[in-house]
């Protein structure tokens, strides 16, 4: 028996998609600026309350664009591939680099419902008090309270990319009443743009937030669309363990054979076997060290 493979240009009709006019205008006032993004937000709201979105797997996928942009941000030449390979084909007792780093902080920071206490596994190296301190800083509406955030983590820390950055998107999940991060902001900003102060930076994060939310609502249909043919061919899997390992493709941006649930050839039959299905992907093109996701 053969499947139809998911067309890659068509989202779920049931999914609504962002309106052409939030990214159609280029905002040149505070106030107008401010509008498009509460109107993008708002929109990835409703996308990410629908139960069709895998909400764990679209986490992660963002995490690594956050991760990818926080290592551009520090001048390192590490990208998508290079971080998941860092991470994913990690052996006992090594150590990830520092691009690894990034993507592992990343990676914690939206496992969990946001808290002080999920911060803080994800940021060991910042203190209770410091997180505490630091989110309270953000008054106001949603982005002005994340851009408050990113400005006195920045004023005590300037070389804190990541964690301000987490700490920013955290503030922006509080205000909005999301249960996790989402990583928005530093796919959105410009190096250039944490260096900004006052107003000046809450344009750059509205800004960033218009085409990050727009991209977040276009991924969010296309992994709707995926894991949907990914749960079609699920029964058709024969190998014990495979419910288990779908589980885990549902959640994981990446997935080694050897993590799977399975005998190192049973798993990795089984990826080739949803790859020839269409379900999930080899996401490095090598013979060797394989990774595959959704």
């Amino acid at each position: 028996m053969t499947f139809a493979r998911p067309d890659p240009n068509c989202d779920l009709d049931t999914l609504p998609r962002m309106p052409t006019w939030v990214t159609a205008p280029r905002a040149e006032t505070l106030e107008d600026v401010a509008f498009l993004s509460g109107a993008a937000l708002n929109h990835l709201h409703l996308v990410l309350g629908r139960e069709e979105v895998p909400q764990a797997l679209l986490r992660d996928r963002l995490a690594l664009r956050a991760a990818e942009a926080s290592v551009a941000f520090s001048g390192r030449p590490e990208r998508a591939g290079e971080l998941r390979d860092a991470v994913h084909l990690l052996r006992p007792g090594d150590l990830p680099g520092p691009a690894g780093e990034t993507y592992q902080k990343w990676r914690r920071a939206v496992e969990r419902p946001v808290s002080v206490e999920a911060l803080g596994r994800a940021l060991p190296t910042l203190e209770t008090d410091n997180i505490v301190t630091w989110l309270d800083a953000g008054k106001g509406a949603p982005v002005t309270r994340a851009a408050m955030v990113l400005e006195a983590v920045l004023t005590k820390a300037p070389r804190a990319d990541v964690p301000v950055l987490i700490l920013a998107d955290a503030a922006l999940a509080q205000a909005l009443g999301w249960d996790y991060i989402v990583p928005l902001l530093a796919s959105g900003l410009k190096r250039a743009d944490l260096r900004k102060r006052g107003e000046d930076l809450t344009f750059a994060c509205h800004r960033a937030l218009i085409s990050s939310a727009t991209g977040a609502v276009r991924h969010s249909a296309d992994l709707a669309r995926r894991a949907e043919h990914l749960k079609v061919v699920a029964p058709k899997l024969r190998a014990k363990g495979a419910a288990a390992a779908v589980a885990m493709f549902l959640t994981r941006d990446a997935v080694a054979p050897s993590a799977l649930p399975l005998p190192d050839r049973a798993a990795r039959r089984l990826c080739d076997r949803l790859v020839d299905l269409g379900a999930v992907c080899e996401l490095t093109g090598r013979d060797t060290f394989r990774l595959y996701g959704v």
